[in-house]
């Protein structure tokens, strides 16, 4: 009896999840600097937070030029000079003496350095990689970034508050230049360039046609294309709310948050890295889902989830860790990117072989509101002393998202209908 062999295309994809992992330590940092920098230079929310900003949206609008320049040079390559900028960038960090390198370290350099890999890269290893498991690849990966922050925001607050947060920086520099060997050694661009299929591919199957040259008009054609859709605005719209209510807000603010009600810098970060445990898991469940049930309905059961505990956090931050604080970190984890699964899935429903493009430019839209949210909850906690009126703005922003994946899922219903009475011609 001949024991089955595991396919490659998952040794491909436990790469791809170390190598998140390794990209994943600046997002633990900024909430766990930001008390630090400014004990230091006495710079202010909103300085921290624009070059915040800056990174969210170069990472957004950097996603879907990623995608195709993936396509051109190969995933290996990519991955490996955008691991590179994001060392660089948390690297020079330790020499800073004025706000604007912050600009540049933590927003230009880590911003493209980012956005050339995350979630298009993920989307991109899932799509190519694997026919069957497509959700729960994708589920698995987006949650390597939720796996990176819980190892390193624990330690980075730790570093940041008993040693320094110069240590902290070099640390998360080490981490990202640590997995390019990796990415190197096993990250394939193609199953058909060793000789193999996808997972899960069918006796006949046969590669696409590769797109070559023209990376960057590929794109923007791709953009062209999907904005004359009603799905691709509802899908962008709902996807830079998800951006604005996770990384915007709670992953930048919720620690300066909670230090503000009195909790110490490292207890905080603790919580956070608590929702990175549970995104684990509510990610990789989403993907299951996704594989299973009508994506449309899930994301708005994700949106309307994360609203209330939005609504509900000004109440439960205080000094001390209580029970409600700790549910509502369990839940919020399970929900934090359990979006990307059906976003992802319903991104190559509407628009085929382009779809990972697609969802290049979908991302950006969630990068946009990220950056929206980091720099209006920065300047709302400067204006009004507290982060109150951000947290209720996010839960009504929720509604928003909730309502746009009904309605999608309602208006391709409308149009199915329509399909079946055009006549075909013979």
């Amino acid at each position: 009896m001949t024991r089955q062999r595991i396919h490659p295309a998952w040794f491909v994809a436990a790469a791809a999840f170390l190598a998140l992992i390794g990209a994943a330590g600046f997002r633990a940092a900024p909430g766990a600097l930001f008390v630090p920098l400014h004990d230091e230079f006495g710079w202010s929310t909103s300085v921290m937070s624009l070059a915040v900003s800056i990174n969210l949206l170069l990472y957004g609008l950097t996603a879907p030029f990623a995608a195709a320049l993936m396509d051109k040079f190969g995933i290996r390559k990519v991955t490996t000079v955008a691991l590179i900028m994001v060392a660089l960038g948390s690297g020079l960090t330790v020499f800073m003496t004025e706000s604007f390198q912050l600009l540049i370290t933590w927003g230009v350099l880590i911003g493209l350095g980012t956005g050339s890999m995350a979630m298009v890269f993920a989307a991109t290893i899932a799509n190519r990689w694997f026919v069957e498991r497509r959700g729960l690849v994708m589920g698995v990966l987006t949650a390597g970034g939720a796996t990176g922050q819980l190892v390193f925001l624990p330690i980075v607050a730790a570093l940041a508050d008993h040693v320094g947060w110069r240590t902290a920086s070099l640390v998360i520099a080490g981490s990202a230049l640590a997995v390019v060997p990796l990415v190197i050694r096993f990250i394939g661009d193609f199953p058909e360039d060793r000789n193999l299929t996808p997972y899960g591919a069918p006796a006949d199957w046969t590669p696409p046609v590769r797109e070559t040259g023209g990376s960057a008009q590929r794109a923007i054609d791709a953009l062209r294309e999907a904005s004359r859709t009603r799905a691709f605005w509802a899908l962008a719209l709902a996807f830079a709310i998800c951006g604005a209510t996770t990384n915007g807000l709670v992953g930048i603010h919720f620690i300066p948050s909670a230090h503000d009600h009195g909790m110490s810098t490292t207890t905080a970060a603790g919580l956070l890295a608590v929702v990175g445990i549970f995104d684990i898991v509510g990610t990789i469940a989403s993907g299951w889902f996704t594989d299973r049930y009508d994506p449309r309905l899930l994301l708005a059961g994700y949106y309307l989830f994360r609203g209330v505990g939005l609504l509900l956090l000004p109440l439960l931050l205080s000094q001390s860790v209580r029970p409600s604080i700790v549910a509502f970190v369990v839940i919020y984890g399970l929900d934090w990117v359990a979006t990307v699964p059906p976003t992802v899935a319903l991104c190559r429903e509407y628009f085929g072989e382009q779809g990972t493009i697609v969802f290049g430019w979908v991302f950006a839209a969630h990068q946009l509101g990220a950056a929206g949210a980091a720099l209006g909850a920065g300047v709302i906690r400067d204006q009004t002393g507290s982060y109150t009126l951000a947290w209720i703005g996010g839960a009504g922003l929720c509604a928003v998202a909730a309502a746009l994946s009904w309605i999608l899922g309602s208006s391709r219903k409308r149009q199915a209908r329509r399909d079946e009475l055009v006549p075909v011609p013979m």
